[in-house]
């Protein structure tokens, strides 16, 4: 999938394959390189490394990428936490797509636009009658306070934990006080 645009008197050939997209969001959202250097890796994963030469274009090649990446959307500067991430969940997406679809992701050429259409085309219901991808978000997104019975939000919780995008998992190492004022707690609480 290639798109050509044209900056000043220069053609430039984009990559919209979904996978370029995939890796570009990996490069954007990687906390161990500087913001210059995902700058320029967005720029050359999807317009190849001639790209970042031509210094007087980088902006206009990064805004295009952007505005393409973002599939013309406003891009939102909230820090929410998501509740999907292509990569780690990829096994959760193909499984959805050849489900809804009968699309299998590993053979097929598809550009970004459409992959993003079809992502938010997959079923979904909240009764549970849904692609496998969404029943995930849905459970990563479930309110544990809607549940009066203790050992059914325990359940859900744990649930909820071992389907927690790694990336946003947070580790906690509690000293033995803590952890003993974590048990008095949810017992006073009824957990």
């Amino acid at each position: 999938m290639i798109k050509k645009i044209q900056i000043d008197d220069t053609i430039y050939e984009a990559k919209t394959d979904f996978r370029t997209a995939i890796r570009c969001n990996e490069i954007a959202t990687d906390n161990t390189i500087g913001d210059y250097e995902r700058v320029l890796g967005i720029i050359c994963t999807m317009f190849g490394p001639e790209a970042i030469n031509n210094t007087n274009h980088q902006e206009k090649l990064l805004k295009w990428a952007l505005k393409y990446l973002s599939c013309g959307k406003e891009i939102n500067d909230k820090h929410e936490q998501p509740d999907m991430d292509f990569t780690e969940d990829m096994s959760y997406i193909e499984a959805s797509f050849m489900s809804d679809f009968h699309i299998d992701l590993e053979k097929e050429e598809m550009d970004w636009e459409k992959f993003n259409k079809l992502i938010n085309g997959l079923s979904n219901s909240d009764i549970g009658n849904c692609c496998v991808l969404n029943r995930i978000r849905n459970l990563r997104n479930f309110d544990l306070s809607q549940i009066e019975d203790p050992k059914r939000r325990q359940e859900i919780a744990e649930a909820k934990e071992r389907v927690a995008l790694k990336k946003y998992k947070r580790e906690y190492n509690l000293t033995k006080e803590e952890e003993e004022s974590m048990e008095r707690l949810n017992k006073i609480l009824g957990w």
